[in-house]
C-alpha cells in the first residue's frame, strides 16, 4: 500500500519524461547524480545533462553513471572455483570389490594414497572398496581352503575301489 506524499512536497517517485524539466523548481531532477569527473549539468562535457540537444539519458538503474566500475571482484572465466573431484581409483576400488576383490584391495590402497596427496574427494569410497575387498577375499580364501579340506577328507576315507 502506498501513501500519498504530505501536502506541499513533490512525489519523489514521479518520473519526468527524458529531456524535460519538472515544473516545480524544488522537485528532484530526473537524473540527480553528479558526474564523478566534475562536469557540471548543461556543460558540453556532461553527456547526460538533460538539456535540449544532448544525448538521451540512460535508463534509471538506481546507481550513478560512472563508466567502468573499478574495484569489482574479478572471477575466473569459468565463473566457479575449481574443486577437486572424486578420485577414480576410489571408484574402481569399490567396483572391483565385487568383480575381482584382490584388485579392489590394490586400487583401494592406491586411492587412499592419492587422496591424501592431492586432496581429492572419495575417501569413503576407497574405504568401502577396501573393506568389501578384504571381506570378499577372506571369504574366497575360506571357501577354497574348505573345499581343499573336504577333498582331502573325502579322498582318504570310505572309498572302495
Amino acid at each position: 500500500m502506498t501513501y500519498p506524499p504530505p501536502s506541499g512536497q513533490p512525489d519523489p517517485y514521479q518520473q519526468q519524461p527524458y529531456g524535460q524539466q519538472p515544473s516545480d523548481p524544488n522537485a528532484q531532477q530526473p537524473y540527480p547524480y553528479s558526474d564523478p569527473y566534475g562536469a557540471q549539468p548543461g556543460s558540453p562535457a556532461a553527456p547526460y545533462s538533460g538539456q535540449p540537444g544532448s544525448p538521451a539519458q540512460p535508463p534509471y538503474s538506481g546507481q550513478p553513471y560512472s563508466g567502468q566500475q573499478y574495484g569489482q571482484p574479478q572471477y575466473p572465466a569459468g565463473g566457479y572455483a575449481q574443486t577437486p573431484g572424486t578420485n577414480i581409483m576410489a571408484i574402481l576400488s569399490l567396483v572391483f570389490a565385487f568383480v575381482f576383490a584382490p584388485a579392489g584391495i590394490v586400487l583401494g590402497h592406491i586411492a587412499k594414497k592419492q587422496i591424501k596427496e592431492r586432496g581429492e574427494q572419495g575417501g569413503g569410497l576407497a574405504t568401502a572398496g577396501l573393506v568389501l575387498s578384504y571381506i570378499f577375499t577372506g571369504l574366497t580364501v575360506l571357501f577354497c581352503c574348505g573345499g581343499v579340506i573336504l577333498a582331502i577328507a573325502s579322498d582318504g576315507s570310505g572309498s572302495s575301489y
